[in-house]
């Protein structure tokens, strides 16, 4: 299956009940704005874990009751982060948010040494876009997370991915390997990588994916490039999973779509024993609302 934009996906996410997301100094706005909008649509059930008073304020300021809403007292932003760690392994939430929190210290309290989240596994970073003209959500990794992975650990991008989109009930998934074109060159270690994550594909190292690269965003996207370049194709323009060669390709293919083509973003990060939703000051409350609807979905592979 496929799913033709967020509001599919949050229908999807709305109907395994509320997930519970412990939010880590929770005193932010956006943040509650967004927390607001997915509790009020059944979504979710938060814990919100800050300096009260003000989380209290702010509430009272965009009309978000907190009647029902548990409220645990913090005034140090790294120690809230750490709380709101305990509150996943106590059983008391399915997943975590980013509040006003510095992005090191909230990632430093997840990957702590003892009883913190971590799996083994790299985290990484997996942004949904809907985007005018296409019938589908396409998602793109790592973005936001890894600067300049080695092929090692572009495999364990994917295989983040794939065990996320896979767990949303997506099979198979269309993954393009992106490069600038699609000639393996040594003096191009992108498509290097590309055609060695094509030929574990081959060997079935990833089962229940088509992964194909080096490919350039046209031959992703378009079968009528693929056929003007001669180049034949299984996926054949109609990728489902862009995995980026460098963070910078990740973030400019992104906000590409966003601010040209008018798309709207959500991501999470994946690797933790839970997902993580890490969300950019930018971002309005609806991205960071389908973002949460993003981690819900998750909750079943946590």
């Amino acid at each position: 299956m496929r799913f033709s934009g967020f509001d599919a996906l949050f229908d999807r996410a709305k109907s395994l009940g509320r997930a519970k997301v412990a939010v880590a100094a929770a005193a932010d706005r956006e943040v509650l704005e967004a927390i607001k909008l997915a509790e009020r649509e059944g979504l979710i059930t938060p814990v919100l874990i800050g300096d009260v008073e003000e989380i209290r304020r702010l509430a009272s300021e965009i009309d978000f009751s907190l009647a029902k809403v548990p409220l645990i007292q913090e005034l140090n932003p790294l120690a809230a982060a750490h709380k709101a760690v305990d509150a996943i392994l106590d059983g008391e939430a399915h997943f975590l948010m980013k509040g006003l929190v510095n992005s090191s210290d909230f990632l430093r309290a997840v990957l702590r040494s003892e009883r913190g989240l971590r799996t083994g596994r790299l985290l990484s970073h997996l942004a949904a876009f809907q985007v005018p003209g296409f019938s589908r959500l396409l998602f793109v990794t790592d973005g936001g997370m890894n600067i300049a992975p080695t092929l090692a650990q572009k495999k364990e991008i994917l295989e983040n991915s794939l065990l996320y989109l896979q767990g949303i009930g997506m099979n198979p998934i269309k993954v393009v390997t992106l490069a600038a074109n699609e000639v393996a060159d040594p003096k191009m270690p992108a498509t290097m990588d590309a055609q060695a994550l094509a030929e574990m594909n081959r060997a079935g190292e990833f089962p229940g994916a088509v992964v194909e690269g080096p490919l350039a965003l046209d031959g992703a996207v378009s079968a009528v490039a693929l056929k003007h370049k001669g180049i034949v194709s299984e996926i054949n323009g109609d990728v489902d999973l862009f995995l980026t060669p460098t963070i910078e390709v990740g973030n400019v293919l992104g906000k590409s779509m966003v601010y040209f083509a008018g798309a709207t973003m959500a991501g999470i990060i994946l690797g933790a024993q839970v997902p993580i939703v890490l969300t950019s000051r930018s971002d309005t409350p609806r991205n960071k609302f389908m973002a949460l609807a993003m981690a819900a979905l998750n909750r079943s592979l946590s």
